[in-house]
């Protein structure tokens, strides 16, 4: 199947959508075991959602990175997503997509959410040639996130453990049947285009 240069890929519902992150243990855990983030994660700072399992994968080695040990799967509402998509600047000046870079540095100050693509990753966390959305959320959309959208929070580092060991061990097609199901997340073409590069 040919893929588009930019798509969100997610394992989603009707009414939510599955992000990754990664923590220090002291977060992560207690997060996990009150279903919504403790008081000691900063609501004033900015942080980084990533829909794809496998980007995330690569951000955190596996969730081997120190201070990345605890990979959770935070699961929030679809309006809520979109909101922080409809929201967000392009993190980096693109021409075409911005008048100049004047603008773009005014709206990316103003804009509580931060659209970036990277490149989609493979089970061996080599760059594959189409890119996926990772959103920086920030001021009220990073509040909102932590007190209004999450819905669930889940630790999916066991299960980042067993997909690695498996793909050290060259079985890569059980791997793969361990993935999250990432589909398409279906998204208005002009509110795409706006956060494409």
């Amino acid at each position: 199947m040919d893929e588009p240069p930019h798509r969100i890929r997610a394992l989603h519902t009707a009414s939510t959508i599955t992000v990754y992150q990664a923590y220090a243990p002291e977060i992560g855990l207690p997060a996990v075991q009150e279903g919504r983030f403790p008081a000691a994660w900063k609501r004033d700072r900015m942080t980084w959602i990533k829909p794809s399992f496998l980007w995330m994968m690569y951000r955190c080695g596996w969730g081997t990175k120190e201070g990345q040990e605890t990979v959770l799967a935070v699961e929030i509402s679809r309006d809520g997503f979109e909101w922080a998509l409809s929201n967000a600047c392009l993190s980096s000046y693109a021409r075409g997509t911005h008048p100049d870079r004047a603008t773009w540095q005014r709206q990316l100050k103003r804009a509580p959410a931060r659209a970036q693509w990277d490149p989609e990753r493979d089970l061996q966390l080599q760059p594959r040639p189409y890119r996926s959305l990772q959103l920086g959320l920030s001021g009220e959309a990073s509040r909102r996130y932590a007190d209004e959208w999450t819905i669930a929070i889940r630790d999916v580092t066991p299960l980042a453990h067993e997909i690695h060991a498996m793909v050290k061990g060259g079985d890569l097609d059980s791997a793969t049947r361990l993935l999250p199901e990432e589909r398409p997340y279906p998204v208005e073409d002009e509110l795409l285009a706006h956060l494409s590069e």
